[in-house]
């Protein structure tokens, strides 16, 4: 299983701009997921990537894409691996580009923030995130900034899995568009600024 993980496949223009940091979002491929509420952070890069048709596939792990911000070369990832696995895409990529998990952002739904509301953190556990979980796991590090954009709680009776993978309604979108905004300007704001204070800005 997953043999494919030790192909070598160089990452191509990627390295050649020398990244700074990575900004990753968590989430799942395929049409099928990709208006659901577990892939909120997917939506957030692609946000930042501005349609940019610079994406690349690194290896048969990630979509991949670099654009500047303040200045700075910063990686955009989408993991294919599937959001409980996503940790087995960062950590190649991280070690390929030769960054650290301060380096990191990582950005994920939550169940335990009100929808559309955001929360940047600057390191801790996973808060029960399978997602977030794999990447601590196979970084050995907690030591990464998150990114958290609420999808608040299931409805009465709806398993929490269920619900995660459920598309937004269409009324909904318009909503949750601004909160990926407000996001990308929070993910923009530690690329040029760092996690305080992009902490002391956009968690009010």
């Amino acid at each position: 299983m997953f043999t494919w993980l030790r192909e070598l496949v160089d990452p191509g223009d990627v390295k050649k701009a020398s990244p700074e940091k990575a900004i990753v979002g968590l989430g799942n491929p395929g049409p099928r997921y990709a208006w659901t509420r577990h892939n909120a952070g997917f939506k957030l890069v692609e946000s930042l990537a501005d349609n940019s048709r610079g994406w690349k596939k690194y290896r048969r792990l990630a979509g991949i894409c670099t654009v500047e911000i303040a200045g700075r070369n910063v990686l955009l990832a989408r993991p294919y691996t599937y959001m409980n696995l996503s940790g087995l895409a960062i950590k190649p990529l991280l070690r390929q580009l030769r960054l650290l998990p301060q380096d990191l952002l990582v950005v994920h739904d939550d169940l335990d923030l009100p929808a559309g509301r955001i929360r940047l953190r600057p390191g801790g556990g996973s808060g029960g995130h399978k997602g977030v979980q794999s990447v601590i796991d196979q970084l050995g590090s907690r030591d990464f900034a998150r990114l958290r954009i609420g999808v608040g709680r299931p409805p009465q009776g709806m398993d929490a899995v269920d619900y995660v993978l459920k598309p937004f309604s269409w009324d909904e979108r318009p909503f949750f568009e601004k909160a990926w905004s407000l996001a990308a300007d929070a993910a923009r704001c530690w690329a040029a600024d760092g996690i305080e204070a992009a902490m002391n800005r956009y968690n009010g």
